[in-house]
């Protein structure tokens, strides 16, 4: 008994056998070692059954030997499948040319990708690898063994100890391994550490230099802190001063905060668009005739087409666009106020640094007017206050 699949490959056909001599027709093809099955009685004198194409054609002097009749109901399997196709030209090149298309598309480079590298510039590994013909838009074929591409780009970068390249699907990977280098130490001029805001200071850390100023000491821009001059006059030695000095500076903000506040809110009008993708360019399906919305929101939604870890350059993508509308929603006035400070806390914090911490706020004035609430605010900062004044030759 041969498989569905053998069957399917070389092709059968489904038939009605009427006649008189229908059982000794049967027993002949079985004898004969027909390939028949699936064999029942639809009727006195009528039977159905399947059967190879080629013991179709061997059915006939039974035919005549026994006075029968046969008639093909279907068809199944590849041969007529083919036959088939046959009758649709356009179809069948479409199709080849689909097929052709892919082949094509999956033989290119679509993607050069470095990791591993971080003193390096990534450009100037991507200019090597283009003087080696690793570039977008180059046909794989073409490039030259993956251990030679390696040999040659390692060559190029002296700077590298290593350089593998990988080939993944339509993406080449080069994967970098920079030399380790000495760290390099700043060179330090001699210089003073200075006061670069008026502060009251809260925190002095000297590691190299003599500190000239204690806690809760009040010091003006320009002060200095620590001094780079340590020793006498007889016996003086002029150093690059280090060291963390903070202090509490005031910052006087002036805030101004709307009562109400616009908020989007979707209408639930919605339409789509369909792309079918090729590498970096798009080609638009549906959606034609459809304009955007007044205000609208887009959703992008991409597949790409893979076999394995083999990603292709064609695939296709939805883009979903929705309609919004604004609407006014009043804000209450604690809410208002308690915005409006944070929003100048994160302004002073953004031009005071990292390290800089609030320690408390006042406020001087507010009032409410036209809508908006209206704030003048002292805020207490903690920050570091240092910066570096280079010592004078002679000083």
């Amino acid at each position: 008994m041969q498989p569905q699949f053998v069957r399917s490959l070389r092709g059968y056909v489904a038939v009605t056998i009427r006649g008189d001599g229908l059982e000794p027709l049967l027993n002949l093809a079985v004898s004969q070692r027909f390939s028949i099955w699936e064999i029942r009685r639809t009727g006195s004198g009528q039977a159905r059954a399947k059967l190879l194409v080629r013991d179709f054609f061997r059915l006939r002097p039974l035919l005549k030997q026994t006075g029968c009749r046969v008639h093909v109901e279907t068809r199944h399997g590849f041969p007529f499948f083919l036959g088939r196709l046959g009758k649709r030209k356009f179809f069948v090149a479409g199709l080849v040319g689909f097929f052709i298309g892919i082949y094509l598309l999956s033989s290119m480079v679509w993607q050069v990708k470095v990791e591993g590298n971080d003193t390096i510039p990534t450009y100037e590994i991507l200019r090597a690898a283009r003087e080696q013909g690793i570039k977008p838009f180059q046909w794989k074929f073409r490039l030259k063994p993956l251990d030679e591409l390696a040999r040659d780009l390692n060559h190029s970068l002296p700077e590298v100890s290593w350089i593998g390249v990988e080939k993944q699907g339509t993406r080449i990977v080069i994967k970098v391994v920079e030399s380790s280098r000495p760290e390099q130490r700043e060179l330090l001029s001699p210089r003073h550490l200075v006061a670069r805001k008026s502060a009251v200071v809260t925190q002095v850390q000297s590691t190299k230099g003599k500190p000239m100023v204690e806690p809760n000491r009040y010091v003006k821009k320009g002060d200095v802190l620590i001094s780079g001059i340590l020793g006498n006059e007889t016996n003086r030695q002029v150093v690059a001063a280090e060291g963390t000095v903070r202090g509490i500076i005031w910052y006087e903000s002036r805030i101004e905060v709307p009562l109400i506040r616009q908020h989007k809110v979707y209408t639930g009008e919605v339409f789509k668009r369909f792309y079918l993708v090729f590498g970096g360019r798009a080609l638009q399906i549906t959606g034609y005739g459809k304009t955007d919305y007044e205000a609208s929101d887009k959703e992008e939604s991409r597949k790409t087409l893979g076999w394995r870890n083999y990603m292709l350059p064609v695939g296709w993508l939805t883009e979903k666009v929705m309609e919004v509308r604004q609407e006014d929603v009043p804000v209450e006035p604690e809410a208002a106020r308690a915005a409006g400070l944070e929003r100048a806390k994160a302004d002073i914090l953004m031009n005071a640094g990292k390290d800089a911490k609030f320690v408390s706020y006042n406020v001087l004035q507010e009032k409410t007017d036209n809508g908006k609430v209206y704030m003048n605010v002292l805020f207490q900062v903690e920050e570091t206050i240092t910066e570096e004044l280079a010592i004078v030759q002679g000083e």
